[in-house]
């Protein structure tokens, strides 16, 4: 257990394989694993226990295809599991460090182990919002990582004496510390933006200025044409002339940007759009793409409004107008209508809890971010290896060849060599030198994933989309240049075959206290009870009254069917949640009650009983119910 395996046990001869295994090996061959070196070895076992949780949950935690969202608990899993892993390296690092002496190069372990640190802060950033409001938070985090950034590069630098090596581990650094520049350069710029961490401050000036020269028409057209006149902002306001004053902004072009029919202007508004889309081919034939336009410029007011600029009356009322009188009356289904604050729900949840820059997605950006800046980084990479080597170009493309076993296409050679001992013999030193080998696999397999999924998904988000669509509007060359014209198709067709986020609620009961339930069960929400959904809001929109249920219990229809003064008393309450809450709780204890009923739950259950509680879904459910009786009676189904 204690001896170290002759060469002859290693998978060939090989000049560079041999001693590379070698000492990879030998310190777990030679560990005392009941004394001092014990705590080394478990925590090389939860290395890699952290390691593929990371893996797995990285890959299989978003709820679409193209989300950049990640799940809230598994997020906080993530970021767990990151913060644990720099202690964890920190302690395997130091010990391996001094195991060789201050003088003598780091050995084979210790930089396995120094490649983990530089991954995990590779990594670390991938689960952490990106958000570009002002005055959301400090630079503490900034901070933090500019001195783990600095740590590793001491490290590096003060430890490594090889030229090959130390411009391998260097050029790990130069794309840490360009990652984190990266980042910080963004969000700052995004920040100060009027297009994006500025953007609600303007656009209240914008709604209060736009609605004074449009003025109010409450007899005015209705469908189409009320989406052609809307000057909702979808991009390109902060591109107006602006003066700053005691009441928001001033915009001296705004008249002019929107009473502009030409969409070649650099305001592009829902109306416009939805005006271009009647002569376009390809935004006529496909409808949810401007309607996509649409849900952006409302995600703008809506997160103005969470941002403490608050909608005034004539803009509620405008808004309202402009969904029930203009989307609602166009004739659309009443799923496509959901889908539209569903995509603005997203825009929204995006903006706030994005781990990838979909927020700055634009072609302007995606040529900075995905080309200019990887030739960049390249190039520091460049010079971090020449500059190890004193300026010798030719002996520093050989000492980064030679020094670095990994560099000369060995890993996967080695990787096989060590899980093939272990598959045989089951040999210590092999098994743990596996685990260490797992470990750095499964941290380089996650960051190419990771570049390479934030590169796809940013091609498909909704963001990316909307930029595109506007400047397509806007942009005569975009719809004639036969490669431009073919990039919004092509994205179409991608984005179809995607798993698309899709409109669900949850079943939820509040009686439920135990709390090794299951997770809540989540249904996608029909079609049917879209267009109800709709069609109940529309009502609402003109002034038809929304009543907690006591209507309904003195309607003829339920009056003989429902002794409505023993039931009136739960609706006497002047708020519909409260209402909703009481129904909710009467019905979970009348299932608990008729344990042997299998009927509905909650969700069809309270429109029956008091349908005006929530928009009516299910009129087919309430003409179901020709007889309830009180207490246990209500067992019984007619």
């Amino acid at each position: 257990f204690q001896v170290q395996p002759p060469p002859s046990a290693f998978c060939d001869s090989s000049s560079k394989l041999l001693p590379f295994v070698y000492n990879l090996t030998i310190f777990y061959a030679e560990a005392n694993l009941r004394g001092d070196e014990a705590p080394l070895v478990a925590t090389s076992v939860v290395m890699f226990v952290l390691a593929v949780l990371f893996f797995i949950l990285n890959v299989f935690s978003r709820s679409s295809d193209v989300s950049t969202i990640l799940n809230p608990t598994v997020r906080l899993i993530l970021s767990t599991s990151l913060s644990l892993f720099l202690p964890a390296t920190s302690y395997l690092f130091s010990e391996a460090k001094n195991a060789v002496g201050q003088t003598a190069d780091l050995s084979v372990r210790a930089r396995t182990i120094l490649m983990w640190m530089f991954l995990v802060e590779l990594l670390r950033k991938k689960v952490e919002a990106i958000l570009v409001t002002a005055g959301m938070h400090g630079y503490s985090d900034t901070i933090h990582s500019a001195s783990r950034v600095v740590w590793l590069g001491s490290l590096v630098f003060f430890n490594l004496r090889s030229a090959g090596k130390k411009a391998l581990y260097g050029t790990l650094w130069v794309l840490a510390a360009a990652k984190l520049v990266q980042r910080f350069v963004t969000v700052e710029l995004g920040k100060r933006s009027f297009a994006y961490g500025r953007n609600p401050q303007l656009l209240a000036s914008y709604m209060t200025q736009m609605l004074k020269l449009q003025g109010q028409d409450n007899h005015g057209p209705a469908g189409s044409d009320v989406l052609k006149r809307c000057n909702y902002a979808v991009i390109g306001e902060e591109e107006l002339k602006k003066e700053a004053g005691p009441k928001g902004y001033k915009l001296d072009e705004l008249e002019k940007a929107i009473l502009d029919t030409d969409s070649s202007s650099s305001v592009i508004t829902v109306g416009k759009i939805w005006a271009f889309a009647e002569k376009d081919p390809m935004l006529r034939s496909d409808p949810k793409l401007k309607r996509l336009c649409l849900s952006f410029a409302l995600f703008k007011l809506l997160r103005r409004r969470l941002e403490e600029f608050p909608i005034t009356d004539a803009e509620a009322s405008n808004c309202r107008d402009l969904v029930f009188k203009g989307l609602w009356q166009e004739g659309m289904v009443g799923e496509d209508a959901i889908q539209v604050f569903s995509d603005e729900l997203q825009f929204l949840c995006e903006y706030y809890h994005s781990v990838l820059p979909v927020v700055f997605a634009s072609p302007f950006f995606f040529v900075h971010n995905y080309i200019l800046f990887p030739i960049i980084v390249w190039a520091f990479c460049i010079l971090m290896l020449i500059s190890c080597s004193n300026g010798d170009v030719a002996y520093a493309l050989d000492s980064f060849r030679t020094d670095n076993y990994v560099m000369s296409g060995g890993m996967l050679r080695m990787a096989r060599c060590v899980l093939g001992k272990v598959w045989e013999s089951l040999s210590t030193p092999f098994v743990f030198c596996g685990v260490d080998i797992s470990i750095t696999i499964l941290l380089i397999l996650a960051f190419a994933y990771e570049e390479v999924w934030e590169f796809i998904v940013f091609l498909l988000s909704n963001w990316f989309m909307v930029s595109l669509l506007c400047s397509h509007t806007s942009t005569p060359e975009w719809r004639t240049h036969p490669l431009l014209r073919r990039i919004i198709p092509s994205i179409v067709s991608v984005r179809n075959t995607m798993n698309q986020p899709k409109v669900c609620f949850k079943q939820f009961s509040v009686l439920r206290f135990s709390r090794l339930s299951l997770p809540l069960p989540t249904r996608e929400v029909p079609e049917e009870a879209k267009t109800l959904i709709m069609e109940r809001l529309a009502r609402v929109s003109r002034d038809a009254p929304l009543s907690n249920g006591m209507s309904v219990l003195r309607s003829a229809e339920h009056r003989l069917s429902i002794q409505s003064h023993e039931l009136s008393w739960a609706c006497k309450s002047d708020s519909i949640a409260e209402v909703i809450l009481t129904w909710h709780i009467a019905t979970a204890l009348l299932d608990a009650t008729c344990r042997g009923a299998r009927g509905l739950r909650m969700d069809a259950r309270r429109p029956r009983h008091c349908p005006d509680t929530a928009p009516t879904w299910s009129p087919s459910i309430r003409s179901s119910s020709r007889t309830t009786r009180t207490g246990r009676s209500w067992c019984t189904r007619t």
